[in-house]
């Protein structure tokens, strides 16, 4: 009995001894989550990115560079780079002179029609086939506008038989009216006999004009707003003046 109880204290120090053993051949390992390399490097690699993202928020300005300049004139910015900065700055100065030339050429023309223009001493009316009636107060000396031109007009209407004015532009604090040859709706106080009459006047030109019906408003009038009416079957008296002819913008 004294054996084995014994025997226990005997077979227990091996097991403390082989555990110890165990032990000690594992202190090696705790090295290696006590190195600091790593830690470092991915310190590092995380302090990359925010520079790669200033580079590419600084990559974009370039481009835009180029695409104002190509804005401003592709032929001559092509030129520059075809043929040197000589034809860029030639082609700059072609388009300059034909500015200027066609200030020139407005000028000419404006003085031409204001040299031409006379005013006429004897006034003859003037019956059309469809029914106008016209007197030519004054021959103007420009050009007579065609289907599509922009016309400045002054424009003084009212009513045959009680005089009353729907529309004058020639006052003062009044503006011309600007329309398009043959575009639809008219404007305010215009009409067909109205648009028909300034086919045949040249710029400069001044008329007055006897417009019936059929070529006014008809046979129902019209309202043109602010309590202006003009009553059905109503002969209209017009005076024109043509201030402007010139090409209808694009």
């Amino acid at each position: 009995m004294a054996t084995l109880f014994s025997s226990p204290p005997f077979l227990s120090h091996p097991l403390t001894r082989t555990l110890h053993f165990s032990s000690s051949s594992q202190t090696p390992p705790p090295n290696p989550p006590s190195q600091p390399p790593c830690p470092k490097l991915s310190t590092s690699s995380e302090q990359q990115p925010p520079a790669a993202a200033s580079v590419a928020v600084g990559e974009p300005k370039p481009p835009k560079l180029v695409t104002t300049v190509e804005t401003t004139d592709w032929i001559a910015s092509s030129l520059t780079r075809r043929f040197g900065l000589g034809a860029g700055l030639a082609w700059a100065a072609f388009l300059a002179i034909g500015v200027i030339s066609e200030q020139i050429k407005t000028r000419i023309e404006v003085s031409e029609q204001e040299a031409n223009t006379r005013d006429v001493e004897k006034q003859e009316e003037v019956v059309l086939p469809n029914g106008l009636r016209y007197y030519e107060l004054k021959v103007g000396g420009g050009a007579s506008p065609r289907n599509g031109d922009l016309v400045v007009i002054h424009l003084k209407g009212r009513i045959q038989g009680n005089d009353q004015v729907f529309i004058d532009t020639f006052d003062r604090d009044q503006k011309p009216l600007a329309l398009i040859i043959g575009s639809r709706p008219y404007s305010k106080g215009m009409c067909e006999g109205v648009e028909y009459i300034l086919r045949s006047i040249k710029a400069g030109g001044k008329r007055r004009v006897i417009v019936p019906p059929n070529l006014g408003f008809g046979q129902n009038g019209a309202d043109l707003g602010s309590g202006v009416q003009i009553p059905p079957s109503a002969m209209l008296e017009y005076i024109v003046e043509i201030n402007k002819v010139s090409i209808a913008p694009a």
